[in-house]
């Protein structure tokens, strides 16, 4: 009769034991609102996310368009420090995990 070995290979192995945690990115997302100008918004990415003028704008753009956009990708601290610079002209936003 033919068993599983518990671990792989047959190999009891303590590094096995350990359960090791993956965090899977955190999206920002930006919503579409016809109170800021566009100047304002861009500004605005520019400040949270450190990004380049050029992405900001095409950002901005989407969000026109399409009524939001991910503007942001990274670690649950980092996404919360960017989604609250960009509330701080009242833009609104949510995190997606």
């Amino acid at each position: 009769m033919i068993t599983e070995a518990p671990y792989p290979f047959g190999q009891e192995d303590s590094q096995f034991d350990e359960e090791v945690a993956v965090a899977a990115p955190v999206r920002v997302l930006l919503f579409n609102d016809e109170e800021h100008s566009f100047d304002e918004v861009i500004n605005q990415i520019i400040a949270a996310t450190r990004c380049s003028y050029t992405l900001a704008e095409a950002l901005t753009y989407e969000v026109h368009h399409r009524g939001k956009a991910m503007v942001f990708e990274g670690e649950i601290n980092d996404c919360l420090q960017v989604s609250t610079i960009l509330e701080e002209i009242s833009l609104q936003t949510q995190l997606e995990f």
